[in-house]
């Protein structure tokens, strides 16, 4: 149950994009043990990612890295332009503080390694509804890789239109 101030107006309608099939269905399963969340779209490139954001303006994007056709990054910053107010959570195997900060940069509100998926995805998904930014704790990471923070990134202000 969320017990912060929301700026997703409830149910949030969620567009989720993944290539594997699978995880697609487990995103599913998550959300649907939760009234808060409605999964309104699926899709499994990054082109259709784009196209599906447009006509739906979901008010959350669930969005992998490695995607056909247009890479999650990429298919992020078309998405800014075609549906601003969408938030962006990616959820992906990569964990790397670069491509983390780049997902930040871009304006995204989190990142979920998939395998802390199941335990990482609502908190990622609730954080991103409250304005507040998520990264998976990183436990598991390969050795030596250092956790980003807020504070190596640009405010939120400067990131992307997300909040307005």
């Amino acid at each position: 149950m969320l017990t912060m101030p929301m700026l997703c107006l409830l149910p949030v309608r969620v567009l989720v994009v993944d290539d594997y099939a699978p995880f697609r269905r487990f995103i599913g399963s998550k959300l649907a043990r939760t009234p808060e969340w409605r999964i309104v779209g699926e899709v499994s490139d990054g082109l259709e990612a784009v196209d599906k954001a447009e006509e739906l303006q979901p008010d959350l994007i669930l969005l992998d890295l490695g995607l056909p056709n247009l890479n999650g990054m990429e298919a992020a910053r078309r998405i800014r332009k075609v549906a601003p107010m969408s938030k962006i959570v990616f959820i992906s195997i990569e964990f790397s503080a670069d491509v983390i900060q780049a997902v930040l940069k871009l304006g995204a509100m989190g990142y979920v390694i998939k395998t802390h998926a199941a335990t990482e995805l609502l908190p990622a998904i609730e954080a991103a509804c409250q304005g507040r930014q998520y990264v998976s704790n990183g436990n598991g990471s390969p050795k030596g890789l250092k956790q980003p923070t807020l504070s190596d990134h640009a405010p939120l202000s400067e990131t992307a239109p997300l909040l307005k």
